[in-house]
C-alpha cells in the first residue's frame, strides 16, 4: 500500500492537451496554503505589469500599502509598498501552472508593457514548456505548462530514468510506484 494517492481533484489545474482549458479566475476567500510577498517601490506599476502581463487580477488591496493578486485558486501573490526596490532579479524563482494556449498572449503582453521582460518560450527535459519573466520590481517568476504526454519522446524517457513512468508507456505500469 502506498501513501501517496491522485489528489488531482484538489488541484485547479486541468490535465495537459490541446483542448486544456484554464480554470475561471477564483474570487473566493480561503487560508491560502502558500503565498508569495513581494516587495515593490512603485505598487501601481506593479500592479498593472502583473494583471495585464501576468493575467492576474487585483482580489483586493490597502491603498498604498498592500495589493493581493491571484490567478488560479492557490495562485496568490501580495504586492507590498516598500521604500527601497530589489536592484536585481533574485537567482530564486516563482513559479505558476498555466496551460500551454496561454504562454503566447503573455509573452505578447509582457513584451508590449516591458519588451525585454521575457526569456523564452522553451521546453525542458520533464515535459513543460517555460517562459521566464522578470517583473518591474525584478521578480523572477516562471509560467510553466505542461505538455501532452508521449511516451515515445524524450522527455517520457527522462522521467522514468527516475523511476517516473506516464499512462500508457508498459503494461501493468504507470502507477508510478514510491511516486504515486
Amino acid at each position: 500500500m502506498s501513501d501517496h494517492y491522485d489528489a488531482f481533484e484538489i488541484s485547479p489545474v486541468p490535465a495537459p492537451g490541446p483542448e486544456a482549458v484554464p480554470p475561471e479566475p477564483f474570487r473566493g476567500i480561503y487560508g491560502m496554503p502558500a503565498f508569495a510577498t513581494v516587495p515593490t517601490d512603485d505598487l501601481a506599476a506593479s500592479v498593472d505589469f502583473w494583471v495585464r502581463g501576468l493575467g492576474f487580477f487585483e482580489l483586493f488591496g490597502i491603498p498604498g500599502t498592500l495589493v493581493h493578486l491571484r490567478r488560479w485558486a492557490f495562485q496568490d501573490v501580495l504586492l507590498v509598498s516598500e521604500a527601497e526596490a530589489q536592484e536585481r532579479p533574485p537567482a530564486m524563482s516563482l513559479s505558476f501552472a498555466c496551460v500551454l494556449s496561454q504562454l503566447d498572449g503573455v509573452v505578447a503582453d509582457c513584451r508590449a508593457l516591458r519588451p525585454d521582460s521575457v526569456d523564452g518560450p522553451r521546453d525542458t527535459p520533464w515535459n513543460t514548456r517555460d517562459i521566464t519573466v522578470i517583473t518591474p520590481e525584478n521578480a523572477r517568476i516562471v509560467l510553466t505548462a505542461a505538455k501532452p504526454f508521449d511516451p515515445a519522446s524524450q522527455e517520457a524517457r527522462n522521467l522514468e530514468a527516475i523511476g517516473i513512468t506516464g499512462p500508457g508507456t508498459r503494461p501493468g505500469r504507470g502507477d508510478n510506484g514510491e511516486h504515486g
